[in-house]
């Protein structure tokens, strides 16, 4: 069955971008820190927490999000996610205190993320059986993009002109617009669906699996948790040396004037690996791609810290250690629906995601403690690239999962 025609369903693609750019802000709060601790005299690591919160509730909401689009769909999955995101923003203007930005940014915005995010990865599996790591990856490179557009226009613009506070709300009011505009263009395709001229078999490398495995089913595969090891220790990775980046570039000498060029270029890394390593992994198979980019970055982590204030070098370390760690966000999720079908995607693939949210909150404070505990930025970095060794070897026993004896051969949506 055809359904609708090829044009048409590259705007669940704009759907989903439109989505995760305004989702993506999520990456952009450290331009509230310094205002924030300013104003109220807070300690880094109390105003660290909030994000911290943000990214555990995002991770485990996930799930939740994931069964509920694959029963109910995914518009109001995602208009529920646009308006708790937009609702934690503007009330973030109104904060006396840490503990009401541990809900309204960190809980209420953490689930909001969880529940936006869980749509776009499964319509982008239905749409695009022939292409999915390319469309998964354009429609979750808005994320990663996100704070490139948000995050200089909150700091260069907004917050010096009108303050923090009307910089909340007005961000909400824009992010409430662009996900509205996305849950209405997210919509699973009809039953069936293929694209016109592709047959299952065609698809060498990055075949699907012609089984939905229920979600009982994928957590009982031993590649599910070689899968699961990898993603944390591999985006625990990636979470340590992003938390250090800017003091560690402060410490070689780099100004406040570079803070910029340093957040632009690892959210152009983050939003290109998720795109590129995406389509890579079509023609590759996605654990190789996830392979070669977990073992570029067991040697670009501690690379970061040898090049030091060379800052072209520096640069093309973030873009790559960036890259890597965008790889693992879009090429993880195209790599769930192939294991384990389409027909429960959204939670099949969230309780994966659960390893990134457990990696968002590990990452950070184990570069924080090693940090403290050493006065040395080498330490973390160094810890960095041995976590992603363990990441890769537990990636490369990882294998298409095989169908559950006694089940059918095949079975379709």
């Amino acid at each position: 069955m055809n359904g609708e025609g090829h044009i048409s369903r590259w705007w669940r693609v704009v759907g989903g971008m439109s989505m995760n750019l305004a989702l993506g802000a999520l990456y952009a709060w450290s331009v509230f820190v310094a205002p924030l601790e300013k104003e109220f005299g807070w300690k880094r690591a109390d105003v660290s927490l909030i994000f911290s919160i943000a990214v555990f509730v995002f991770g485990i909401s996930f799930v939740l999000a994931g069964r509920l689009q694959d029963k109910k769909g995914p518009f109001w999955v995602s208009v529920t996610g646009g308006v708790l995101v937009s609702l934690g923003f503007f009330m973030c203007a109104y904060t006396t205190s840490l503990n009401w930005l541990f809900f309204w940014f960190g809980v209420l915005g953490g689930i909001g993320n969880g529940f936006g995010y869980a749509t776009p990865i499964p319509v982008m599996a239905k749409w695009f059986p022939d292409k999915r790591g390319t469309a998964v990856g354009l429609a979750v490179a808005g994320y990663g993009g996100g704070s490139a557009i948000f995050g200089p226009l909150s700091a260069n613009w907004l917050i010096p002109t009108y303050g923090w506070r009307a910089t909340f709300q007005v961000l909400a009011f824009i992010f409430l617009a662009m996900t509205l505009i996305g849950a209405f263009l997210l919509k699973n395709p009809p039953a069936g669906y293929r694209p016109a001229g592709w047959a299952p078999a065609a698809a060498a490398k990055a075949a699907a699996t012609t089984y939905e495995f229920a979600p009982g089913e994928a957590i009982k595969t031993p590649t599910f948790y070689f899968m699961w090891i990898a993603y944390c220790l591999g985006t625990i990775a990636g979470f340590m040396a992003i938390s250090q980046l800017l003091p560690f570039a402060k410490s070689v000498g780099m100004g406040a004037e570079w803070a910029f060029v340093l957040f632009v270029t690892g959210a152009v890394g983050n939003a290109s690996g998720r795109i590129l390593s995406g389509t890579m992994s079509d023609a590759m198979g996605r654990l190789n791609v996830l392979r070669l980019m977990i073992a570029v970055s067991a040697v670009g982590m501690p690379f970061l810290y040898l090049v030091g204030g060379n800052v072209p070098l520096l640069l093309a370390m973030i873009f790559v250690v960036y890259w890597c760690y965008g790889t693992q966000l879009s090429v993880n999720a195209s790599t769930a629906s192939d294991f384990w079908g389409t027909k429960n995607a959204g939670i099949n693939y969230g309780m994966l995601f659960t390893a990134w949210g457990v990696a968002g909150i590990i990452g950070p404070r184990i570069a924080g403690v090693l940090f403290d505990t050493y006065k040395d930025y080498r330490v973390a970095f160094y810890t960095a690239g041995a976590l992603a060794v363990v990441a890769l070897i537990s990636e490369m026993i990882a294998k298409r999962p095989a169908v559950p004896a006694g089940a059918p051969a095949k079975v379709t949506a």
